[in-house]
């Protein structure tokens, strides 16, 4: 039969030309620019990541969320290039029970443990290009001053008290579970254990004198400042199930465990007896990094954005809002959540073999081609899947051949063989549709991909704002398949320079396709920096012209001066994304159903 708790504990759980300028040009000139747009562009904006356990080796969800980060922050820098206005932290979350017990399972001190597995992080993320400002690890000595500061802000205001807990605990989960949230499971000897209704993780019950938050007084200070800041929780259902979680009671939390249970943590300052509970050392790390306790940090909080999987959900939109707020200050400015990966419609598992090593897959589809591939099908809202056919189709389309072969095709020396960008002739290609006359070359087509292409920065810009970065390239895409039927239908091969009739209209083809090229070349940045570089560079595009802020779209179409016009392209850079094998499909082939 089930024990009450006596202390119920929440668990984690054809248009005029005027109206054609109007639509395109002021967008990108003068006031009406991106960077201009942006009303925070000079504003601080400091980008985080969960804090990753180490008690197993990273896998594909760890890297899907630094990633995630990692666009969002490339974004915003070119938006605002000065690298001062933006921070970006990730690390590894080095205490707690579940750490103590998996380091004496490996035979190892915990601290060899935390050393060897942290690393293992480190170095994923260096090679996935993880343009990180700071990584944090719970064991350093600064997090520690930060930690016991922040148990006192909490304690000075008479939030913690002490009291006796008695209830289910979950080790694997680190987090306490109410009755509800636990159910029975039968054993292969027939015999039934407590679990955790939502992991499947097995609980214990635990009856200790513990410190506990007044987490009950927090229910509406956070129902109004969610009601308040509908963005705060973003995508939106992840915000509306934390105001239902909200609608529900919201009883005190224990913040700490017994020091002779759990050793492996930070201890409570003025009482060795307990342990600060893993979650709250945990999440102070976000401070930590932007100097917490000195003052430079208020400089950098609350302009945070923490990017968390839906499984972190409660602890980062219930607990550390309260946390803050009863430290005296403000929730974080955004939450973005994402959910997870399965693998070939599976649940990731050691049992199942199925785990994927993303070094194996930054090795086997490049840095830039794991990058995108995870951004391009992550959609946060809901699961995704993974399996090899899936990320060789994707890349071999919209990266080798869409992308690769668009840049081919212009820079090619038999189309293109002064290796410049061509001049722009607006008698083939006026600004008012509709024009009819001997040179005019354009058809309604054309306009339209001037028009998606022009509007496409602003919709890329809107899609990160929303957390949706799968959108963003999937317009891009969308884009680069238009400029690909643009070169297509006029088929620039077919045309001779020689020819006084079709030189201009060659010309201009080039330059379209070459300007819409350096506009996908700009956006890509944050997803694929290396192949965006690669592809800028072929085009001549100089490091200081890469920002939102210079990206000014065929501005001979709107009767402005182009300052590629003329110049020569980049030296040669070799095959932009090499076409994949799919015979080579093999990482978890073998463990599909």
């Amino acid at each position: 039969m089930l024990r009450t708790s006596v202390l119920r504990l929440l668990g984690r759980t054809g248009a005029s030309r005027l109206s054609l300028l109007e639509d395109f040009g002021p967008r990108y000139y003068g006031s009406g620019s991106l960077s201009a747009r942006d009303d925070a562009s000079d504003a601080r904006a400091y980008f985080t990541t969960p804090i990753f356990y180490v008690n197993a080796a990273p896998h594909i969800g760890h890297l899907y969320s630094a990633l995630l980060a990692d666009a969002l922050c490339r974004h915003r820098r070119l938006r605002s290039p000065s690298t001062a206005a933006t921070r970006f932290s990730t690390g590894t979350d080095e205490h707690g029970l579940k750490i103590q017990q998996a380091a004496a399972t490996a035979g190892l001190a915990p601290t060899e443990l935390c050393d060897r597995v942290s690393e293992q992080f480190q170095q994923l993320f260096q090679e996935a290009g993880i343009s990180c400002t700071d990584f944090i690890r719970t064991t350093e000595a600064r997090h520690r001053v930060a930690v016991q500061q922040f148990w006192g802000a909490l304690k000075s205001r008479g939030l913690l008290y002490k009291g006796l807990y008695e209830g289910w605990y979950c080790a694997s989960d680190e987090c306490f579970l109410p009755e509800a949230k636990v159910t029975w499971q039968s054993g292969p000897s027939g015999d039934s254990f407590p679990v955790s209704l939502e992991s499947g993780h097995p609980v214990s019950w635990t009856k200790e004198e513990n410190y506990i938050f007044r987490l009950s007084q927090f229910r509406e200070p956070l129902q109004r400042w969610l009601r308040g800041n509908p963005q705060a929780i973003t995508p939106e259902p992840f915000h509306h199930v934390v105001l239902q979680w909200l609608d529900e009671e919201l009883p005190d939390l224990s913040v700490s465990r017994r020091s002779s249970h759990l050793h492996w943590g930070i201890p409570v300052p003025g009482d060795d007896s307990q342990t600060i509970y893993v979650w709250l050392d945990a999440l102070v790390n976000y401070l930590t990094v932007i100097g917490y306790p000195n003052a430079e940090f208020k400089s950098w909080w609350p302009a945070t954005s923490h990017i968390i999987g839906k499984d972190i959900l409660k602890f980062h939109a219930i607990y550390w809002p309260a946390f803050l707020l009863g430290a005296g200050m403000s929730p974080p400015q955004r939450i973005y959540v994402h959910s997870h990966w399965t693998v070939c419609g599976q649940k990731m598992s050691k049992s199942l073999g199925n785990v994927v090593d993303p070094r194996t897959c930054l090795n086997r589809y490049t840095v830039d081609g794991f990058r995108y591939f995870l951004l391009r099908q992550g959609v946060p809202n809901w699961d995704c899947d993974y399996y090899d056919e899936k990320v060789v189709k994707l890349l071999n389309s919209e990266l080798a051949d869409a992308l690769g072969g668009l840049l081919n095709r212009c820079a090619a020396k038999r189309i293109n063989p002064s290796e410049t960008y061509p001049a722009f002739c607006t008698n083939c290609f006026p600004s008012e549709p509709g024009l009819v006359g001997p040179s005019v070359r354009a058809q309604a087509e054309d306009y339209a991909l001037v028009s998606a292409v022009a509007t496409l920065p602003k919709q890329v810009a809107d899609h990160y704002d929303n957390f949706q970065i799968y959108k963003a390239l999937e317009a891009v895409s969308g884009c680069v398949r238009q400029t690909n039927g643009f070169v297509q239908r006029h088929a620039p091969w077919k045309l001779n320079w020689e020819s006084p009739v079709d030189a201009p209209w060659l010309g201009t083809v080039l330059h379209v396709a070459l300007e819409c090229l350096r506009v996908f070349g700009t956006l890509l940045q944050p997803v694929t920096p290396s192949l965006a570089d690669k592809l800028l560079s072929r085009l001549g595009v100089s490091a200081s012209e890469r920002s939102l802020g210079e990206l000014y779209f065929l501005p001979r179409f709107y009767g402005h001066p182009c300052p590629f016009e003329g110049r020569r392209l980049g030296p040669e850079t070799g095959v932009l994304f090499p076409k994949l094998d799919q015979s080579r499909t093999w990482v978890v082939k073998a463990h599909r159903t």
